[in-house]
């Protein structure tokens, strides 16, 4: 292991630095207060249908065109706040969304944290 490596694992260094913010719900419900921000819901269709967070765009990340749909549809200009229904899908889809250059801010708990907090 060379000295890199020993400074790294003493310090905890990475050597690729988060592409994207996982914020908890009350961060997340100031960040998508700003009119400026989209907000991106990443569930399926039928899931968006039975509640979602007003205003937000729907792109399934599941589906073999998301990629295709988000780079359509988003501003690459705009912070992009993205959630799904436990955090999972939207890590995918924020880490996607990050490599083709968005700034990205994900809702950790997803929207089944957002409901539970009375959002």
């Amino acid at each position: 292991m060379g000295i890199f490596g020993i400074v790294c694992s003493l310090f905890g260094c990475s050597s690729q630095p988060d592409k994207y913010r996982s914020v908890d719900v009350e961060e997340f419900s100031t960040l998508i207060a700003d009119t400026g921000v989209v907000r991106l819901d990443v569930r399926t269709s039928e899931e968006y249908a039975e509640g979602h967070i007003v205003g937000a765009i729907n792109i399934d990340v599941m589906g073999s065109d998301f990629e295709q749909k988000a780079m359509a549809v988003l501003p690459m200009d705009r912070t992009i706040a993205v959630y799904c229904r436990s955090g999972r899908r939207s890590k995918s889809a924020a880490g996607i969304l990050s490599d083709k250059g968005y700034h990205v801010v994900e809702l950790d708990s997803g929207y089944m944290g957002w409901t539970k907090a009375g959002k």
